[in-house]
């Protein structure tokens, strides 16, 4: 199935094309200039070609990472299988993890010093479960008398 070519129309709506992938189309676009030059560069010594084209494999990530469907809902659209629909995504990721456009900083960006921290922390104390005591008779009597 072409998805791409399905949302054509919605690529030129900003808000709703954001609505639907979790990103700009600007986004969009710099997402996919990078993995069409890593396609280029993975397909450069021959290999088989694709199923999907990479227009419609970023979707697919965009679509697993958005709405967290499972590989099985998302193999069934793209008329793929669970274990192709994983490879695919996970190779997304890495190449847009190793060209660092897309990266998070690491745990030594939290260490210099011009980063600004804010921190928000909940108020988690304990507070004792009030409770009779054992042994004690100071709990309500119920009247035992039968009423006719």
């Amino acid at each position: 199935m072409k998805r791409y070519e399905v949302m054509k129309h919605i690529i030129s709506e900003d808000e709703k094309f954001r609505r639907l992938t979790g990103v700009s189309p600007k986004t969009f676009g710099a997402m996919l200039e990078i993995l069409k030059a890593a396609q280029i560069k993975k397909k450069a010594k021959g290999g088989r070609p694709n199923k999907l084209k990479i227009e419609d494999m970023l979707l697919m990530a965009l679509e697993y990472w958005r709405e967290y469907r499972t590989y099985f809902h998302i193999g069934v659209d793209y008329g793929l299988s669970e274990s192709n629909v994983y490879q695919t995504i996970k190779w997304i990721e890495e190449v847009l993890i190793k060209d660092g456009l897309f990266s998070l900083p690491g745990k030594k960006a939290l260490l210099d010093e011009d980063t600004e921290i804010e921190m928000i922390l909940p108020d988690a104390t304990e507070t004792p479960i009030e409770r009779p005591k054992r042994g004690r008779k100071i709990t309500t009597l119920e009247k035992r008398n039968a009423t006719p």
